[in-house]
């Protein structure tokens, strides 16, 4: 009696999880709900629900050389930073790992202080730094910048990754004749792949969002797509803004169904 008592909680409790999980879930997506129908809306403001319906608002937003050169410079910067700061975090990662727990609790709470610190800060801090090295409103500058908010991400999921790894399997590795490169390249990183993978995606997304830092160190002809949409906000608000939104919802969720998926298709192909 005990037991079947027992099992029937369980199975409110999962009901009750699964429940509150789905109106998290409602509530996150909500804003993204909204915005999708919006961008094509046939109406010269932003309205909700839609009265008409148009495309209007996409062939504003492809037709017109500034909101394609931010966005290409958006693109630009968010590969870049991705390529420096996947390689980056996995290796910081990696060398913390061998550290002692002391120094290891330590450097976890450096790496995350770029999260913890209200970017405000960050951006008035770099933009002081950046006039007087000449970096503002350069490429360089930016994804510096970038980088540095974006390794924090790249680095706690690969420690995460790596927290499930056994390290026997290197050892054996190197006692078999290979070099410590040759045995984390071969033998470790292909392990834990899927949080490097993560990580580079966050670190893509971060860049490709980020707004605040973006707003001091980027303008002109490199102006980000961030900034160009907060300039247009403040100057006027049409529902061009609400079209681009999709288009940065669409490659951020594309960028992810690739990287489940290919994760996917190499765990079949190891099976």
């Amino acid at each position: 009696m005990a037991a079947i008592e027992m099992v029937g909680k369980r199975k409110y409790n999962n009901l009750w999880l699964g429940v509150a999980g789905v109106c998290i879930l409602f509530f996150l997506s909500l804003p993204t709900l909204i915005v999708i129908p919006m961008s094509f809306s046939g109406a010269s403001y932003l309205e909700f629900p839609p009265e008409s319906w148009s495309f209007r608002w996409y062939e504003s937003y492809f037709g017109s050389s500034e909101w394609m050169r931010s966005t290409k410079t958006s693109l630009l910067v968010a590969f870049l930073t991705t390529l420096i700061a996947t390689p980056l975090g996995s290796l910081a990662a990696y060398g913390l790992t061998f550290t002692s727990a002391r120094v290891r609790n330590a450097s976890q709470l450096l790496v995350v202080i770029p999260i913890l610190v209200p970017v405000i800060l960050i951006a008035i801090g770099v933009f002081h730094l950046y006039a007087k090295l000449g970096l503002n409103y350069t490429i360089t500058g930016i994804v510096i910048a970038h980088t540095s908010l974006a390794v924090p991400f790249v680095i706690i999921t690969v420690l995460a990754g790596l927290k499930n790894y056994d390290f026997n399997q290197e050892l054996a590795a190197r006692s078999l004749g290979a070099s410590r490169p040759r045995a984390l390249l071969t033998i470790t990183l292909p392990q834990v792949k899927f949080s490097i993978q993560t990580g580079a995606l966050l670190a893509f997304i971060t860049s490709l969002d980020e707004v605040v830092v973006s707003m001091f160190v980027s303008g002109g002809e490199n102006a980000t797509i961030t900034r160009r949409m907060f300039n247009s906000l403040r100057d006027q608000v049409d529902p061009t803004i609400a079209a681009i939104s999709t288009c940065l919802i669409f490659v951020s969720v594309s960028a992810l169904v690739t990287v489940i998926i290919f994760n996917r298709n190499q765990n079949k192909d190891q099976s």
